[in-house]
């Protein structure tokens, strides 16, 4: 079996390794350097370059390095009998959780402020936590582990996303919903998957419906904002500040407005980062089973697009 590595930017080599430890008899090219591309029957896909999947005529199975695939599913060049699959990771939710937790800890107890008091040696013990309330948009294997540490800890939580949904154990608003959402939080996490549904939903229609202040936590991907309207928001009121570790462009770049607001704070995408000990089990078991005619672990639904 011959897999192809196509992740322009990505060092490779770790993924190369523990493959390799997980099955010895697996021939794996890297691109650009992808000397017999009609041997492969497998590619590991991160940002590859739309349209190259048609160099490959015995293509019989697409695995993301990540959890996401939007950056696949946008490829209208795919051939749609192609299965595609994608990494599911406990690690991943661990550190998006903590993420998340960090962030709106960091809004609760101001942290930013006392951050620029100490800048200043001012002393002022005044209002010291903000009430919170957080809703999570997007309600899947991560929003539920956001909300479900958030509940534990004592905070007010409530869910939203583009399907109904029975005997959820916390408030849950669904797509129709969506201003009554924004009414009842003033902590928004956004984890939705990106999907045409999704793409631009934080925007500055959106942003004028948040009570006064909210605080935008955004760790899906950087298409899911508008980020000018993040910015006309913030000067309005409507928004009081903001914690991204995803863009629209990334890099961020160097001439970005982001870097230098203050009520901006930026992460370079590190929220929750694939693990390739954790994840190269997988990409080898998926390879067994489409070998064997066997259904495929954590296969993705185009149609919904996650």
């Amino acid at each position: 079996m011959s897999l192809a590595i196509i992740s322009p930017g990505k060092n490779a080599q770790p993924w190369i390794e523990v493959l390799k430890n997980q099955n010895p008899d697996l021939t794996i090219q890297v691109y650009p350097e992808i000397n017999d591309p009609e041997s492969v029957e497998v590619v590991m896909l991160w940002n590859h370059p739309q349209g190259i999947l048609s160099n490959y005529p015995n293509l019989k199975l697409i695995s993301s390095m990540g959890a996401g695939v939007d950056h696949i599913l946008r490829d209208e060049t795919i051939p749609e009998d192609i299965p595609v699959v994608r990494i599911v990771d406990e690690k991943l939710t661990f550190s998006m959780t903590n993420y998340v937790i960090m962030g709106v800890l960091n809004f609760h107890r101001q942290i930013t402020r006392y951050q620029e008091d100490q800048k200043k040696k001012v002393w002022d013990m005044s209002n010291p936590e903000i009430d919170v309330k957080i809703g999570v948009m997007g309600v899947g294997a991560l929003g539920g582990d956001v909300l479900e540490k958030l509940d534990f800890m004592g905070f007010p939580v409530a869910g939203f996303g583009f399907s109904e949904k029975k005997d959820f154990p916390y408030p849950y608003y669904s797509k129709d919903k969506l201003s009554e959402f924004l009414e009842a939080v003033n902590v928004i996490v956004c984890l939705l998957p990106l999907t045409p549904d999704t793409e631009n939903i934080l925007d500055l229609e959106l942003f004028s419906k948040c009570k006064k202040g909210s605080y935008l936590i955004n760790v899906a991907r950087g298409k899911h904002l508008v980020e000018e309207d993040l910015l006309e928001a913030l000067d309005k009121g409507f928004l009081s500040g903001a914690l991204l570790d995803v863009y629209r462009t990334e890099p961020l770049p160097k001439d970005h407005p982001f870097w230098d607001e203050s009520r901006i704070q930026i992460t370079p995408h590190i929220a929750s980062v694939t693990n390739p000990k954790a994840a190269a089990p997988q990409v080898v078991d998926n390879i067994r089973r489409i070998q064997s005619n066997q259904p495929l672990q954590n296969l993705v639904i185009r149609e919904r697009g996650y």
